[in-house]
This record gives structure tokens, sequence and C-alpha cells, in this order.
């Protein structure tokens, strides 16, 4: 996933004002709870407040990027290797590692064998903590269970089913709400470039109150995947025909992030579908549904050939068409 650095995130809405008004009250208590989890929809502004509250949390006359603050440490997607770390030095697109590795929360560990900085607070961020790798994820597990002193955890999470059980268990919720169209439709125009009002309307509907995945949607140029996905849900495609119509939208080489894009689409094409299907159609979209889960799960640690996913992808829809009626002779 090409991208200007891990921290690209929706912009933040006026549905976090509960969320605010939670975080606050907590703050202004005696006994501040140690670990948070920031759950809902990728791509609503859950990493902008993590920000935001951290900075309030530890408060100081810190440095003015967040980044530079010494009390806030923020555990990431890393470069993927040397020469992406030259990329994101020089400003540049960059690829990220697939997960947050154990040695990024052993750093972090050793981190807290210190006293904050400027004040008596810190704050510890990882985005997202779905990424979490095994290892990592067990290691987070023992501070969270004995935190030092002073120490807060903020757990951005896209999906908090996919965290083990014994962080849920030890972190207070917040979720976040989803947009509502009308302000996913302002944030759209303000796009440098024009959107014509069938990507506009297509973009809307799939992001699912998420303004991110709808300027996604727009900047990566979903809409011919989009129209064909639809096509094969309602159709079928006996002869393939549309399948690689559909590999040809794809394009050769497509990006990881394309691809990713790709998957996240053809889920929320037969979500949306499932609201709507016969109950006859009901088998096939549920089970295409959770063989597209498993794909978007794997997604972060699996290197997908692109041609054969995007069949996969393809031949998922078309098996959730609806039967063809029978020719009659």
């Amino acid at each position: 996933m090409s991208q200007a650095g891990p921290e690209i995130a929706g912009p933040e809405h006026s549905g976090h004002d509960p969320a605010w008004r939670q975080w606050r009250s907590a703050n202004a208590g005696e006994r501040m709870h140690h670990a948070w989890l920031l759950a809902g929809k990728r791509g609503i502004g859950k990493f902008e407040f993590a920000q935001a509250a951290a900075r309030e949390l530890v408060g100081g006359d810190g440095p003015g990027q967040i980044a530079d603050h010494p009390d806030i440490l923020i555990l990431t997607h890393l470069p993927a290797n040397a020469d992406e770390e030259k990329k994101k030095a020089e400003g540049k697109p960059w690829q990220p590692k697939r997960n947050i590795a154990i040695d990024q929360i052993r750093e972090m560990q050793h981190r807290l064998t210190t006293r904050p900085t400027l004040g008596s607070k810190r704050a510890i961020i990882v985005y997202p903590a779905d990424d979490l790798e095994k290892g990592a994820a067990n290691a987070l597990l023992k501070s969270l269970e004995e935190p030092p002193q002073g120490t807060y955890f903020l757990l951005v999470t896209h999906r908090p089913g996919r965290l083990l059980p014994t962080i849920r268990s030890r972190c207070r919720i917040l979720r976040f709400a989803q947009a509502p169209d009308s302000e996913v439709d302002a944030m759209l125009s303000e796009l440098p470039q024009p959107v014509d009002a069938e990507t506009r309307a297509a973009a809307i509907s799939v992001a699912g109150g998420s303004p991110r995945v709808a300027m996604e949607f727009v900047e990566q140029d979903l809409a011919p995947l989009h129209r064909l996905m639809r096509q094969i849900l309602s159709q079928g495609d006996s002869g393939f025909e549309l399948r690689g119509q559909l590999a040809g939208a794809m394009g050769q080489r497509p990006t990881r992030e394309r691809q990713l894009a790709a998957i996240e689409l053809a889920r929320s094409v037969i979500a949306l579908q499932l609201q709507v299907a016969e109950r006859s159609q009901l088998p096939g979209i549920i089970e295409a549904h959770g063989e597209l889960n498993r794909l978007a799960s794997q997604a972060p640690t699996y290197n997908f050939d692109a041609g054969l996913l995007v069949l996969e992808i393809g031949t998922l829809l078309a098996s959730a068409a609806p039967p063809r009626e029978p020719a009659h002779g």
C-alpha cells in the first residue's frame, strides 16, 4: 500500500461529540482508565481523535507537532525496508510493513521504564491495533495488565474482533459514529477535481458513512470496478466475460493499495445486496460475504497474485447471483 505515511485517515466529523464528552468526563475524574479502545469504521477520523485526545491528556508546552511530543508515542506501520525509509525521509510515497512488530512494542516498553518528560502523564497510541502481529499483541497485553503509573493507551481499531479478547477486556471502549451521507457528500465536493453525479452516488453508497472510503473510491477510480461487481452480482457470469472485464478494469499491475480497495469494495457491494436480497438468494450472499471477509483478514499478511485475486472476487460475486430462469422449449 503506497502512501505518504500511515497517518492518513478519515477526517473527523461532528458525530464524534459523544466520544469527546465521554473522554473528557473520564479525563476530569480522579481515576482515569488506563486503556482505551477507539472502535469504528475505517476512515472516520479515529486516529485524529486519538492524537488530539492524547495531546489533551499529557498537556504541557511540548512541540507543536504531535509526532515530536516526548510524552506521546505512536506505534504504527514502519517503512518496509531501507529504500522505503529513504522515500519517507524525502517526503515521497512509501511502502509500509504489513504489521506492527514485536520489536516496536519492546522499544515502547523500554521507554516506559523512564518517567514522562514534560509532566506526569504519557500516552501510547497504537494505530491500527488490528495490525499487531501475534507476538506484538501478546507483548502489549503485558503492558496493559501492569501499566506504569501515568501511562495511558489508546488503541485505534477498525475491527475489534481481530484483537485478542484479553486485550479487549482490559480496555474501555469509545465507539465512533459514521458520518451522515450529507457530510460525506460535502467532503467529496472539496476534492480538487469535480466528481460526476454517478460516481458521487456510488462512492457515498459504498462508503457506509466513512469519508475516507468515499474519497478513496474517487481517488482510486473504483467506479468501473463497482459497476462490474454489481453487474456480476445481479446477473451472474456464466461465460466469464464480466470477470475478464473486471480484470481489465483492475489493471495489469495494480498496486497493493488498489488490491485491498477491491476487496473492501466487493465486501461493501455484497453487504448492500444482503439488505435487499430475496430469501432464496440469502445463503449464497452470506457464504460469499464470509469468504470476502476471509480475504480481507488475510490481506495484511498475504501476497496476493493480482490476477487470481480479481478472479476470486468475481467468482464469489457470481456465486451469490440469483439463479437464472431455466430455458423453456
